[in-house]
């Protein structure tokens, strides 16, 4: 069964951390600052958002008074409060299954381009209060793995049972492997125990992260309101254009999110360990 397989894994690894006199596999990883685990420290950067004099928000043609502004600050807040206790689990994640982890700096949402998305999403549902629009937002902590096409499948297995057994609760699963037309790769959202707050995994091989990154400004100016229908078509298809070049490895269009389960031995799978506040 996989999740025999995963879990032998996941105790081997937690061994071989342990011989190797670093502790169990995420306490090993939670302080980035020190030895061979170095290129994973960094406090994400954070940029300034423009404000209205009166404490509102404004960029792009769009805007939130002050009242929602401040609701989306607070949500922020909350991002930034419960990427300290999943990043140490990423990035054990990361090593276990052997992937690399793309963009790890920039793991938090910036301030600016919630704020658009929250302006954008309100206009485009007219009535829609902030609370609800936040309550639907689940990237403004993420992160990529990315595999070889080779391991992609195994990779993601492995990487999303071991989100899954660390009592994270799979609320989404895109997995876009096998459409025909459009952005391909696989987004997942999780509601991370401890704080309750919800983050985005993206599993991507290196073809696939290329072809996101190359379509993001299509993407994004796409997604604008002042955008005309012509000119989102244009745009829709010149993105297609480039997903289309990417492979779709072996088994990708199969994988599924994982059964939900909770671990019951600590030594076949370690607690993750918090990593203090900077």
């Amino acid at each position: 069964m996989i999740n025999n397989r995963i879990a032998s894994r996941l105790a081997v690894a937690a061994a071989l951390a342990a011989a190797l006199s670093v502790g169990s596999v995420p306490g090993a990883l939670a302080d980035g600052r020190t030895g061979a685990h170095q290129a994973f420290a960094g406090k994400p950067a954070e940029a300034k958002p423009p404000r209205d004099d009166d404490g509102g928000w404004q960029g792009d043609g769009l805007s939130l008074n002050p009242a929602d502004n401040k609701k989306v600050d607070a949500f922020l807040a909350r991002a930034r409060s419960a990427e300290r206790t999943v990043s140490p689990e990423m990035q054990a994640v990361a090593r276990i299954s052997h992937a690399g982890l793309i963009g790890f700096d920039h793991r938090l949402k910036s301030p600016d381009s919630l704020k658009r998305k929250v302006a954008t999403a309100m206009e485009e549902t007219p009535g829609q209060t902030v609370d609800a629009t936040l309550a639907k937002i689940n990237d403004s902590v993420r992160y990529t793995l990315q595999w070889p096409d080779g391991s992609y499948s195994r990779g993601v297995a492995i990487a999303s049972s071991a989100l899954a057994l660390w009592g994270n609760d799979s609320v989404k699963w895109s997995n876009t492997w096998g459409r025909k037309h459009g952005y391909k790769g696989i987004n997942s959202a999780w509601r991370d125990p401890r704080s309750g707050h919800t983050f985005e995994v993206q599993f991507h091989t290196p073809s696939s992260k290329w072809a996101q990154e190359a379509t993001h400004k299509l993407y994004e100016e796409q997604r604008l309101p002042s955008t005309s229908p012509e000119r989102a078509r244009e745009l829709q298809e010149q993105q297609d254009a480039i997903f289309a070049s990417v492979p779709v490895p072996e088994g990708a269009e199969e994988l599924g999110a994982p059964a939900q389960t909770r671990p019951t031995d600590a030594h076949t799978l370690p607690a993750p360990v918090d990593r203090p506040a900077a």
